[in-house]
């Protein structure tokens, strides 16, 4: 596994709704999906978070093993010297579902009040991603600090 940088938690908690990650997918056919996720979280340093309340294709290909790539943009952090190229990261990982439990009611717990607003019923489930790999735009590693 490999550590999401200390410096990079609070604003990818923080990234809604002016920086809000978008996570890929792919579809059966072979394609990329990537959709917003208002939801995304670091959960601890080797795991990204979010709430899936979805009903399109992402929803529906998502399951325990799928691989995703989160990808983080906040052009600042390139202007204060943290990320390069654009203020760009990325991270890859395999997802594991959780649908009740604690995983879930911790994710549900630190979600952003307007996706909680958004999933009144609390029919999402929480989506943690095991990081394997984080990097910059240029594919390079991620310093852990």
């Amino acid at each position: 596994m490999v550590k999401i940088p200390k410096i990079l938690h609070e604003h990818i908690n923080t990234a809604f709704p002016a920086n809000v990650c978008l996570v890929g997918s792919v579809l059966p056919g072979g394609y990329a999906q990537i959709t917003p996720r208002g939801g995304t979280m670091v959960y601890d340093d080797e795991h990204i978070a979010l709430w899936e309340r979805g009903k399109g294709s992402t929803n529906a290909n998502l399951h325990d093993g799928t691989a995703l790539t989160v990808y983080f943009r906040k052009p600042q952090l390139r202007e204060e010297g943290i990320l390069p190229k654009g203020g760009i990261a990325r991270f890859y990982g395999r997802a594991k579902i959780y649908k009740s439990g604690p995983v879930y009611e911790e994710v549900w717990r630190r979600l952003v009040q307007p996706e909680k607003d958004r999933d009144p019923q609390k029919a999402g489930f929480a989506v943690l991603i095991e990081i394997e790999r984080a990097e910059d735009l240029d594919s390079q590693p991620l310093a852990p600090g």
